[in-house]
């Protein structure tokens, strides 16, 4: 896993979360938006753009399958693509070396990337401890 802010090995800082996924995991999507931009992008499997309105975008790549289509509001929560297997290689695996599906995650405000840690919903478990 690669977070906001962390050094990218190549002399700058990430610009948004990579998580490792099992192989064929559903993608939900993590906020309500238009569907701006859905299909391959160079090396990064599948690219989604949704527009959640006020300037914010967030860029979802590495996915294998996209399930919506530009045009179309999606929800929070909501399916938008799977993961592809294991034997797929994006640019996202290769840079950090997984053997499991990874999916990139980056929140733009304005056309210039934001830390995504304080849209993220706290867990029961995280709210408990405070």
């Amino acid at each position: 896993m690669k977070t906001f802010g962390a050094a990218d090995g190549f002399g700058g800082v990430e610009k948004g979360v990579s998580l490792s996924t099992p192989p064929t995991a559903t993608v939900s999507s993590p906020i309500d938006g238009w569907v701006v931009y859905a299909g391959p992008y160079r090396s990064y499997g599948q690219l989604l753009i949704l527009n959640a309105g006020g300037g914010y975008y967030m860029v979802l790549a590495g996915m294998d399958r996209i399930q919506v289509a530009v045009g179309q509001f999606v929800l929070a929560g909501e399916a938008v693509a799977a993961m592809g297997d294991e034997t797929a290689r994006t640019a996202a695996t290769a840079a950090i070396g997984a053997a499991q599906p990874v999916l990139y995650i980056e929140l733009r405000k304005n056309e210039a990337a934001i830390d995504p840690g304080p849209w993220w919903a706290k867990t029961n478990i995280e709210k408990a401890r405070g």
